[in-house]
């Protein structure tokens, strides 16, 4: 006897309430596989491949050289061991700590160091925003121009300008003469070298640095411009919450590593500049250290000063990005 099955009904089995196994998720089938790093770099080895170059060349040249810093706590003689002949302890620092020299060097470089975070790096912020305002493309790219190419001169050809302009028959003095004003030796007056070495380091950087605040500023979406005008936003409502917010993360990444730079002031430009005469103000911890260290011949107290302003740039670098963490919510780590 066959089982009659009505009518709209389907003659398959039910098997809705069929036991077995239960279905997953749908989010759980969306999620892809996870690749292993053996073939991520199997499949783009390519790329992988570029960054050796850069890698050799921090391992090589920057790692590899922190062995170097034992010899701030070992006697080093040249001709010996690299790493020192015998264990002196604390000696080269407290030698350092109770020498007037060294924090009168260290009180420049921190009025220097100031004085150019101070200048150098809100000004590329002021300056990519002034650019993005201008309509006309021919004045842009020029102004762009104009600005960019102090950086790409020598640090060599630099001080050269500012000592031809600044020299008592150089263009300032000459202008001085012209109002009846006697000329003024601005190269060999120690109160004048903050003053040249930061704005040199401004007229030299500050177009540079416009270039990444100008890329961030075209990620902004427009339609946010749109909305707060139709708010009834003036331009400086606009650039206040608009633009600045926008490119804040840019803003802080960039201040951070400024930071960490503050007691590395620029080597090259101070050694070229300053003089015996400007020694009071112009001498920063990285050319005392040439002079202790390379003239002198005391590398194990070079060594231990470096290691000094390393550990103080360390610590600058982890608070500032400590504090943009728990401020803003951008940070490099």
């Amino acid at each position: 006897m066959t089982r009659q099955v009505p009518v709209g009904a389907s003659a398959t089995p039910d098997t809705a309430d069929a036991p077995g196994p239960p279905a997953a998720p749908a989010a759980a089938r969306l999620v892809p596989r996870r690749r292993t790093w053996r073939q991520a770099l199997r499949r783009d080895w390519q790329l992988y491949s570029l960054a050796l170059a850069p890698l050799l060349f921090f391992v090589v040249f920057r790692y590899l050289p922190m062995a170097g810093n034992v010899i701030a706590f070992r006697r080093f003689q040249p001709g010996g061991s690299i790493f020192g002949e015998t264990w002196v302890g604390l000696r080269y620092v407290r030698l350092f700590i109770s020498d007037p020299t060294f924090w009168q060097v260290f009180g420049n470089t921190l009025q220097i160091g100031a004085l150019t975070l101070l200048f150098c790096f809100p000004l590329p912020i002021v300056l990519a925003l002034l650019l993005n305002e201008v309509r006309t493309r021919f004045l842009k790219r020029f102004v762009q121009s104009i600005s960019y190419l102090p950086h790409f001169l020598s640090v060599v050809v630099v001080a050269a300008i500012v000592f031809q302009v600044l020299s008592l028959d150089g263009v300032v003095n000459q202008g001085l003469k012209a109002v009846g004003r006697d000329t003024v030796p601005f190269l060999q007056e120690p109160g004048w070298f903050p003053t040249i070495y930061v704005s040199s380091e401004i007229w030299q950087t500050v177009g540079w640095g416009t270039i990444l605040y100008l890329a961030a500023l075209t990620t902004i979406d427009d339609n946010l411009y749109e909305a707060s005008r139709i708010d009834g936003a003036s331009r400086w409502r606009q650039t206040w919450h608009v633009t600045l917010p926008g490119i804040r993360p840019t803003m802080m990444t960039l201040l951070i590593l400024n930071v960490g730079t503050f007691m590395a002031v620029g080597f090259e430009k101070v050694l070229l500049l300053y003089n015996p005469l400007t020694y009071p103000t112009g001498d920063v911890i990285s050319t005392y250290l040439y002079r202790v260290g390379v003239v002198s011949g005391s590398f194990s107290y070079a060594a231990a000063i470096g290691l000094f302003e390393s550990l103080i740039g360390l610590t600058l670098v982890l608070s500032a990005n400590f504090i943009s963490r728990r401020t803003v919510g951008t940070s490099l780590w």
